[in-house]
């Protein structure tokens, strides 16, 4: 088809293929980057083609010779088939079509018949021309597939201006192909033959042009959209309204879409979950890439919403009673530090009002723990309702506890009539008859004080206990509660130092025969010695049990009772508190104090109560008794033990309480002594009284049938060996040094001295 041409036609085809391959290299770097989905390969394929077919007619122009021409004539024709071939994915992808695989194959086979006519008509170097013209022929066919091809995907197409113009100009360049085909071997062909691409180069790169600049604006508008969406994105982190944060993602699409007709919209879902959705009035005109650019905004906007809920939900569950729903106990402490701060400059009081529900534990015993939390829903009402005042702020601070913080608080007077109201409302509208109560206590912040949240805290919870064991209701923490608590706050730390250096000791008081009044055994009783004084039990042993103190406490004397067997060689008998049984290792702890001693001589005493409400007495001391031990049931009589039940416990002796030997003479106590009596043989169960403190106390037990007795009278309890068997009449002595006991208020009294002359009576056991 090539032949020889003028120069300024070569020179055209060099330039017109260095257009074509500058523009392939700008197609090639926006497919190879941001532009990629935008870019067609295709395009740039039939660029690349048209440039080498005209770089070949160009280089055909220059050679001379036989064999070169005739190369670069094969090739050319090769190209163009390539080039027409190319055609029809090129118009699938700029412009659609249908499918161009059959399109494709057919105008390929044509193509490949073509190459092999065309070559070894070259090879064989005859005169006779056979596969060439036939080559040339098949060309044409090539060029009405092609033709067939756009025909039909241009009639599926609404063209524009752009598509007219490569429709005109893809035609120009068929028919001078044709023309050049038809008219083969005359100079006019030759020229046309070469030039023919042109028209169709020009539309092409107008197509790739268009397309190009069409792709980096929508690069730019995909980069601005970028930014808006990381904008609103940013936006929500800081942001806590979902409302406001929707107005700025619907101004952010305006302005990026230039459509003022963006609308918004977010509606709540079950469960937390919102749905969010931005819209314009006309969605036909937007590109996919817009409205995903619309989905994404909406998403960030939903999302964010739920995350706002959900942070205010993780937020007020921080400071908030699951149970009530009132503030928890940080929500107070807060509130309360706030308050004083406040007060401080205002210069007004701060009370607080420390509020307790009595009987709790037997409503949830009897009703369950639904019925406790019921209680406990109540409360939370009536102190939420019965608190109209702005200034009150109402919390839970831990289980039957709540807390009544009021600002600008009035005086103490007015102060203890709010309390008293509070507790007397609830016991007419919600306790009912015999139901739970409430006990309050009260403590004010004075503006020249201290702001000491805690100390408020702790000085209303005194005022609440103080209430709650005098059964008064409430109380105020006034001048003489403070200092009580104060002396009680030095004790307990006097105790704790007193036990870290084992100044706990052992007292030994002795049980003897109520007939001939021999000691039998003894009971240990922990006596504290504080700067040579004599702390008794009474004063410390509240303090203890509160404290935990007792337990140290209790291993401490089981010890000494231990040494105590080795030195005086007689059974022991030692106390055992409810809250050493509540230890975990209450069994190996008395076993390490007992230190492998006799458990036939060891016998713990309990009170009834323990015994009835601990759960955990009833094993622990199975076990004991099961390895030799006695069990004495302490205080009998003063507790609520029925007989069938009294069978059942883990029990080797009775204890009849001192305040039954204290009446024994009159009718009423000798009555209950006798039936203690008759129950403990009933049982098969010893019994010793306790407290005795006459020679007529020790004769109505002996007429009653008891066999052993306890007290000052028969023996008080001393830290020396006791007297054991019969013993001489003693000579009226007086003790030259007793010690000194220490009462409630910590004045030392002296111990009056006390002479034994009775030849009937036993001498005390100092």
């Amino acid at each position: 088809m090539l032949g020889d041409v003028p120069l300024w036609t070569t020179v055209l085809q060099f330039l017109a293929a260095g257009l074509v391959g500058g523009f392939c290299v700008l197609q090639w770097v926006g497919w190879r980057g941001s532009l990629r989905a935008e870019g067609r390969l295709w395009p740039l394929a039939l660029s690349s083609a048209v440039a080498v077919q005209l770089l070949v007619a160009g280089v055909h122009g220059l050679v001379t010779g036989d064999l070169a021409p005739e190369i670069l004539t094969g090739v050319h024709a090769q190209v163009s088939g390539v080039v027409a071939l190319l055609l029809v994915p090129t118009t699938r992808a700029l412009g659609g079509g249908p499918s161009p695989r059959p399109w494709v194959v057919a105008a390929g086979t044509v193509l490949a018949v073509r190459s092999v006519l065309w070559w070894v008509d070259l090879r064989l170097g005859t005169q006779v021309v056979v596969g060439r013209p036939v080559a040339v022929a098949l060309l044409l066919v090539v060029v009405a597939v092609v033709l067939a091809y756009v025909v039909a995907a241009l009639g599926r197409t609404r063209l524009q201006g752009i598509g007219w113009l490569v429709a005109t100009l893809g035609g120009v360049s068929l028919a001078l192909l044709t023309w050049s085909v038809v008219h083969t071997g005359t100079q006019d062909a030759h020229v046309i033959a070469a030039l023919w691409p042109l028209p169709f180069v020009l539309a092409l790169e107008t197509v790739a042009l268009v397309r190009l600049r069409r792709s980096q604006r929508t690069a730019r508008r995909r980069g601005v959209m970028r930014d808006a969406l990381a904008d609103v994105t940013n936006t929500a982190w800081f942001r806590q309204d979902a409302d406001q944060l929707l107005e700025h993602a619907r101004d952010a699409a305006r302005t990026v879409l230039g459509d003022p007709s963006v609308e918004g919209s977010l509606r709540p879902l079950q469960n937390g979950r919102f749905v969010a959705e931005l819209y314009v009035d006309d969605a036909t005109h937007l590109l996919p890439f817009e409205r995903a650019f619309l989905v994404d905004l909406a998403q960030v906007v939903s999302t964010a919403a739920e995350r706002y809920v959900l942070a205010d939900r993780l937020a007020r569950a921080a400071v908030t009673d699951p149970l009530t729903h009132l503030p928890n106990r940080r929500a107070v402490d807060d509130h309360l530090r706030e308050s004083l701060e406040q007060a401080g400059v205002e210069r007004t009081r701060v009370a607080l009002l420390y509020v307790d529900v009595d009987g709790f534990k037997a409503v949830n015993d009897r009703l369950g723990h639904a019925g406790g939390d019921e209680l406990l829903r109540r409360v939370a009402d009536w102190l939420r309702t019965s608190q109209a005042d702005p200034d009150s702020f109402v919390g839970r601070l831990a289980g039957d506890e709540f807390a009544v913080v009021v600002c600008r608080a009035p005086g103490d007077e007015e102060l203890a009539a709010r309390a008293a109201t509070l507790c007397a409302g609830f016991a007419e509208q919600v306790g009912g008859a015999g139901g739970p109560r409430l006990t309050c206590g009260v403590a004010a912040w004075e503006p020249t004080a201290v702001a000491a949240p805690d100390v408020l805290l702790r000085d209303a919870d005194a005022a609440m206990l103080e209430a709650k064991r005098t059964r008064s209701g409430h109380r105020l923490y006034d001048r003489e509660l403070r200092e009580r608590t104060e002396q009680q706050r030095r004790r307990r730390a006097a105790l704790e130092r007193a036990v870290a250096e084992d100044r706990i000791t052992a007292y030994y008081q002795p049980i003897v025969d109520a007939r001939t009044l021999e000691v039998l055994s003894l009971e240990a009783l922990a006596r504290w010695e504080e700067d040579g004084d004599l702390v008794l039990p009474g004063e410390w042993i509240d303090i203890a049990e509160e404290s935990g103190l007792i337990v140290p406490i209790g291993r401490h004397m089981l010890r000494l009772a231990r040494r105590a067997l080795d030195r005086h060689q007689m059974p022991l008998a030692v106390n055992l508190s409810a809250r050493e049984l509540h230890e975990p290792d209450v069994l190996e702890r008395i076993d390490e104090a007992w230190s492998g001693g006799p458990w036939e001589h060891l016998t713990l005493e309990i009170t009834e109560s323990v015994m009835l409400r601990t759960s955990a007495a009833v094993p622990v001391l199975s076990e004991l008794r099961a390895r030799g031990a006695h069990i004495a049931l302490d205080d009998f009589g003063t507790g609520y033990s029925s007989l069938a039940r009294l069978a059942r416990l883990p029990v080797d002796i009775l204890k009849i309480d001192r305040s039954f030997v204290r009446e024994v003479r009159t009718p009423r106590g000798a009555g209950a002594v006798r039936a203690i009596v008759s129950l403990a043989g009933h049982h098969g169960l010893e019994v010793v009284a306790e407290g005795v403190e006459s020679a007529a106390d020790l004769e109505a037990l002996v007429d009653l049938g008891v066999p052993r007795v306890q007290g000052n009278f028969v023996g008080r309890p001393a830290p020396g060996i006791p007297v054991r068997g019969a013993r001489p009449v003693p000579r009226p002595v007086a003790r030259p040094r007793p010690l000194r006991r220490r009462t409630g208020t910590g004045d030392v009294v002296p111990r009056p001295l006390r002479v034994v002359a009775d030849d009937t009576v036993a001498p005390e056991l100092l």
